[in-house]
């Protein structure tokens, strides 16, 4: 990555990369060095070269980064700008520019659109600078990002490992394509991220014959994760972390995709509806015992109360259900759609509508935590599951003993729609939500919110968080680490059908193989600096 050049004799020298080496001043020779390792059209959330400044007349500081773009819309364009310095008045005489960026190839200053200033994207091109103001956060108040972390897979779903004495590895699953799905082929592509020491790697599983892509996921009680139905619909993986390995555990009744699972309190776990992969309709529930390595039918956990009322049919309806284990080995269902129920998993099963959400329609790949006991907090979502507008509307379920009527109250709506956006529950009882997108389109980064909120049980109230780099919707997660910051990341992916099969018309621009790290208020002393 570096070399140097001898001016006199015209040699190019390369350098042993494995030696250390001291940099001196001599006339004779030009150093030449690898600034980045990333490639044209890369993502970045920070400048990786050597920036400059400007100041406008009204007195706003901006930041010129060369070699680099905004991708996205641009509300003025100016021709016959022949230096970035030149654009960078040019913003700072317009009221509200707030990025702008300079093609110097073509000499043309674009003023970039501030109305979708979430959904640009910065990235490596040599042809342009971008010119911006740098929003400041206060940690104290705001919490902060770390730059990105890059993976080698698109991260579609991730679980913590549990390790002892504390973990310290996240999991990241795509499915048999690090950035494409379809076909069930039988394998998965997982990255393996060490949040304490940085280190990623790359593994495929394929010993469970199980394309892992869009299951449900639940821990048992003995720390080990069992991995459900998704493009392989009946088929169930068990990732045991002493021996970070996978085995195969016994098939699902019914194949499933797009279902969600829960732990029940007897250890067992339950699951209903899926019908995104397998036959269409029809998925009663069914509760897998691990002691025994068993599926059980539910035929009388009738999915049919819980259904949406999705435009496209019978392969959404049923997908995504709010499920939390309770008492006495009871379910509750708390959405997507606005009626509530209880089911039971002793015998043959059995169903009892608990209550209906108040001045809401159905909520898909809305949020649903339970922030603490008998509390569920629920908000975003849309009626459909894709080209559907998403709401900010936000409630709080309180259920108690098992059968009887929830009790719902609608509080304060969050500043912005979200449809797929993720929550996590953090250690203090506030709720993060991050990600999502003001109209729900699948595979798109169109109408993305990048600011997270916060939730307060106490006030009922939401803060505005500091931002993310890039939007987080369709495909992407948010997971609590054990030293209470949260992983954030993923988004994308592309229907290929298969291995093998051409992956050229997919839209790369919106797959993020990446995630970054936001560590909340409570992380942080009064001066800003990190709490220990």
């Amino acid at each position: 990555m570096q070399a140097v050049y001898d001016t006199q004799t015209k040699d190019c020298h390369i350098k042993d990369k494995n030696v250390n080496l001291d940099w001196v001043t001599n006339g004779r020779f030009d150093v030449v060095r690898l600034n980045n390792d990333l490639e044209e059209g890369t993502v970045i959330s920070t400048c990786p070269f050597t920036t400059s400044s400007y100041t406008s007349p009204r007195g706003t500081q901006y930041q010129i980064c060369p070699d680099t773009d905004y991708r996205g819309g641009s509300s003025q364009q100016i021709n016959g700008i022949t230096t970035q310095n030149a654009c960078a008045q040019r913003c700072g005489g317009i009221s509200g520019c707030t990025k702008a960026v300079w093609d110097s190839v073509n000499q043309v200053c674009h003023i970039k659109d501030t109305a979708n200033d979430a959904t640009q994207i910065w990235a490596l091109n040599k042809q342009f600078d971008v010119i911006q103001v740098i929003n400041s956060y206060n940690p104290v108040t705001q919490g902060s990002w770390t730059d990105f972390i890059r993976l080698p897979v698109t991260p579609v779903a991730a679980y913590v490992v549990p390790e002892y004495p504390e973990s310290s590895r996240i999991l990241i699953f795509s499915a048999w394509g690090k950035d494409t799905f379809g076909g069930g082929p039988g394998y998965t592509q997982f990255a393996d991220y060490n949040f304490k020491t940085g280190a990623v790697s790359q593994r495929t599983v394929s010993n469970t014959q199980h394309d892992m892509f869009c299951p449900g996921i639940s821990a048992l009680e003995d720390g080990r994760i069992i991995i459900t139905g998704g493009s392989n619909a009946e088929v169930s993986s068990i990732y045991d972390p002493a021996s970070n390995s996978f085995s195969r555990a016994a098939d699902m009744k019914i194949p499933r995709g797009y279902q969600t699972s829960a732990t029940l309190s007897d250890g067992r776990v339950f699951t209903i509806g899926g019908s995104y992969s397998g036959p269409r309709g029809g998925k009663v529930g069914e509760v897998y015992d691990p002691k025994a390595n068993t599926w059980t039918l539910l035929p009388n956990v009738d999915f049919t109360p819980m259904l949406t009322t999705d435009a496209e049919g019978n392969w959404r309806t049923d997908n995504h259900a709010w499920l939390f284990g309770w008492k006495n080995g009871i379910v509750f269902q708390a959405g997507p759609s606005p009626k509530q129920n209880w089911y039971g998993t002793s015998g043959s099963g059995s169903v009892v509508q608990a209550g209906t959400r108040p001045g809401a329609d159905d909520q898909m790949c809305g949020v649903n935590v339970m922030y603490d006991v008998g509390k569920i907090l629920t908000t975003g979502g849309s009626t459909d599951y894709t080209n559907s507008p998403a709401t900010t509307m936000a409630h709080i379920t309180t259920i108690g003993e098992p059968g009887k009527p929830s009790s719902i109250e609608r509080v304060a709506e969050m500043s912005w729609p979200r449809g797929f956006a993720n929550g996590v529950v953090l250690p203090d009882g506030t709720v993060l939500v991050t990600g999502g997108q003001k109209r729900s389109l699948v595979f798109t980064d169109t109408d993305g919110v990048i600011t997270p909120e916060l939730f307060n049980p106490s006030t009922k109230r939401w803060t505005k968080m500091a931002s993310e780099a890039v939007p987080r919707n369709y495909h992407a997660g948010a997971i609590l680490l054990p030293d209470g910051r949260v992983w954030s990341g993923g988004g994308g992916l592309c229907y290929t059908g298969g291995p093998g099969n051409s992956d050229a018309y997919c839209n790369k621009q919106v797959d993020h193989a990446d995630g970054q790290i936001f560590s909340p208020p409570y992380l942080f002393t009064s001066s800003g600096s990190a709490a220990t």
